[in-house]
């Protein structure tokens, strides 16, 4: 069961049985649907009303649609996207964690239960939001916090917290629950690091209690496909932000960043080697002052990749810029 990547205007012509998935990034309340959709309620700043995405399977693929704890999930063939949101004022943290913290726990434990469920470990691709993600609370950072509580899940459901782990985002927004949408399928990821990075999962304690649990892309490898996720990629050499206070500099110290690991994937590929003109890409921009510039090197380096810029806070708050990408061939 192949997929494709969409991005439209409107919901309203698709049908709805090829649809497996999507996005809405605006502030407008998004449509209803028949099929799971992750609600990212911040600005499109590149002049759109709104990003809507969709993950679409072949003409006339049957689909399967449902619900288990929270979680939206439509599963075609073998490959299963879902989303959940949990808003934090309504969680009861058990001792000792807080109510982000517990949030990001049982959004995992479920998505995990429904996995093992549904016989299709392996997660390949996750997309995390949360408000205030700079914010400290509880005597910690709220990232922190969230990666304490994704990572107890991972280790509760018998998943790996380094090496093998799928690529991923979190980035930051103005309000809203903590939602996470996720791509799995049946076989388990490639795993792409970046040689001028110290893996996410291997990041100093300095950090934080727990390393974010994310490899820096993933290839995954649909029946007669290859699809490359680069995560959330910003202007760290090593484990150290670089170029402070510098969003120039830190855009290009961002796709140095891509281009690197789009070296390595091409290692790894199947289908041959990526360039960074391949790709499809979100920039999430801090400040929207920012943007003609982060456009301006953005367009030097990428040529004519299709670039979507949202507003949204970066994990590090002296972090201005994060780009992602993906390919699907």
């Amino acid at each position: 069961m192949s997929l494709s990547l969409l991005s439209l205007r409107s919901f309203s012509s698709l049908p709805t049985g090829q649809v497996l998935g999507g996005f809405h990034v605006g502030a407008a309340s998004p449509p209803a649907v028949a099929w799971p959709l992750q609600h990212l309620p911040t600005l499109v700043l590149d002049g759109g009303e709104a990003l809507r995405e969709c993950w679409l399977l072949p003409d006339g693929a049957p689909v399967l649609t449902g619900g288990h704890e929270g979680v939206a999930w439509r599963r075609g063939g073998d490959l299963l996207f879902g989303v959940i949101d949990v808003q934090e004022a309504g969680v009861v943290p058990e001792a000792g964690r807080s109510a982000l913290q517990q949030a990001a726990f049982d959004i995992y434990a479920r998505i995990f239960q429904l996995l093992d469920a549904q016989g299709l470990p392996h997660l390949w691709r996750l997309w995390n939001y949360m408000a205030d993600i700079n914010g400290e609370a509880d005597g910690l950072e709220r990232y922190r916090q969230f990666n304490i509580g994704r990572g107890d899940a991972f280790e509760a459901g018998a998943r790996s917290v380094v090496g093998r782990v799928p690529a991923a985002c979190a980035l930051g927004v103005a309000s809203g629950p903590l939602t996470v949408a996720f791509l799995a399928g049946p076989t388990p990821i490639v795993p792409v690091e970046n040689p001028r990075q110290v893996s996410a999962f291997l990041y100093p304690d300095r950090y934080g209690p727990r390393s974010p649990t994310f490899s820096r892309a993933a290839l995954v490898h649909p029946p007669g496909q290859e699809i490359l996720f680069v995560s959330g990629t910003a202007s760290i050499v090593g484990h150290e932000t670089v170029h402070r206070g510098d969003v120039r500099a830190q855009t290009a110290e961002s796709l140095d960043n891509i281009a690197a690991v789009l070296a390595e994937a091409s290692l790894k590929s199947r289908s041959g080697a990526f360039a960074l003109g391949d790709l499809g890409y979100r920039a999430y921009v801090r400040h929207p002052a920012d943007l003609a510039t982060v456009r301006e090197v953005v367009a030097q380096r990428l040529g004519a990749a299709p670039v979507t810029y949202v507003l949204a806070d970066v994990c590090r708050a002296d972090l201005l810029v994060e780009i992602e990408g993906q390919c699907v061939r």
